[in-house]
């Protein structure tokens, strides 16, 4: 696995790098034509990561209730998003692949429900739910650099 840490670590660089470009205005700048922003893909994959990970492995997710709600598939923006929930986005971009990374060592992901994912991807456990994640991060990755286009 240390592979698919090191791809999901370097993704979360970028990430980083990518957001840190641009003004809260701009990352909470729904661009005509687009149904989200930057800072929605940005807790989008964070909350995506804990419900592919953590909730099907049968463990509680990581992040509150409300952003699970905020960000989960199928949500869209519904307001700015402001400075302090974009630090707190940035700082678990790090932390929870650390925790997961603690976890997975720790054994901590012992049964997993398969799920298959709306594109058709079928995750049977941990460590599909790893490397579908990255492949879920990437196009996430791909939008924002889309979307930085028009803002």
């Amino acid at each position: 696995m240390d592979a698919s840490f090191k791809i999901w670590e370097t993704n979360r660089q970028l990430y980083l790098k990518l957001i840190n470009n641009y003004s809260l205005e701009q990352l909470n700048k729904i661009p005509e034509g687009f149904s989200n922003n930057l800072v929605w893909n940005l807790g989008h994959i964070i909350v995506a990561q804990q419900g592919l990970v953590y909730r099907l492995s049968g463990l509680p997710i990581n992040v509150s209730d409300e952003m699970n709600e905020k960000y989960r598939n199928g949500s869209k923006p519904t307001g700015t998003t402001t400075q302090a929930e974009l630090d707190e986005l940035k700082m678990l971009l790090f932390s929870l692949l650390e925790q997961t990374k603690e976890d997975f060592a720790a054994g901590k992901f012992v049964t997993y429900n398969e799920y298959t994912t709306g594109t058709g991807f079928h995750l049977a456990n941990i460590k599909d739910a790893i490397e579908f994640n990255n492949y879920h991060e990437g196009l996430h990755f791909g939008f924002m650099m889309n979307i930085r286009k028009f803002i």
